[in-house]
């Protein structure tokens, strides 16, 4: 019998390889727009874009990784506590164990026997995943997080320093924006398959919000004097 494989697996790194990706689209797509704007030269565009590419994804990485060990510091200091209360309390933990099967609808005999059975065999696992809600699919991976955000930065920011590559100067902007676009869908539609939810709507959410990311940038700039024209 095949192994049902379900998408909430792939939630710790496709959560922060998204944001990474939509992250490095806009942030360096918005760089390359702005400075375009007061440049008429090819080198100051790309060399802004590939500097914000740089801090942008080791800014994510680093941040993504504090972020995930806080969060893993608390799972631990829980884990530690229900340790040392399975110790001093083992029959008071045994009974919030069947006092928790109970509430999600076994008889009280059968929550007592289900109990007295997963502490026999892993009493701190039964604990932490029914009492705690830590498994091995959600719990915080520090590392994991952080090389999936910098690395998928890297991924979307590339987009946008390749366009300044390639496409003329003078209609630079324009391009950035369309372009910009076209990966965030792309983006929408490869997170919508890999987690299983609705293309269109994903492609929708991420584009609209996109869109407003860059058009609030290119109002700032116009309000310090940048302008598209």
């Amino acid at each position: 019998m095949k192994k049902e494989e379900h998408y909430l697996i792939r939630s710790g790194w496709l959560r922060a390889s998204i944001l990474g990706a939509n992250d490095g689209i806009l942030s360096t797509a918005s760089i390359i727009i702005g400075v375009a704007a007061a440049s008429s030269t090819r080198e100051p565009i790309v060399l802004a874009g590939v500097a914000g590419l740089v801090a942008g994804a080791l800014s994510m990485a680093a941040g993504e990784y504090v972020s995930v060990s806080s969060q893993t510091d608390i799972e631990t200091s829980d884990l530690e506590r229900e340790k040392k209360e399975l110790i001093e309390m083992p029959e008071a933990e045994l009974e919030e164990l069947a006092q928790i099967y109970e509430d999600r609808g076994l008889t009280p005999e059968l929550s007592v026997e289900v109990a007295r059975q997963l502490t026999e065999h892993d009493a701190l696992g039964a604990h932490a995943r029914d009492e705690l809600g830590i498994n091995s699919i959600t719990r915080a991976r520090p590392l994991q997080a952080a090389f999936a955000s910098g690395a998928a930065f890297i991924f979307g920011g590339i987009l946008p320093v390749l366009a300044a590559l390639f496409v003329p100067v003078k209609p630079m902007i324009y391009w950035q924006y369309v372009l910009a676009t076209l990966f965030l869908a792309t983006l929408g539609a490869v997170a919508a398959k890999a987690g299983g939810s609705s293309i269109k709507k994903a492609v929708l959410r991420i584009t609209f919000w996109g869109t407003v990311a860059m058009g609030i940038t290119a109002y700032i700039g116009h309000l310090f004097g940048v302008s598209m024209s």
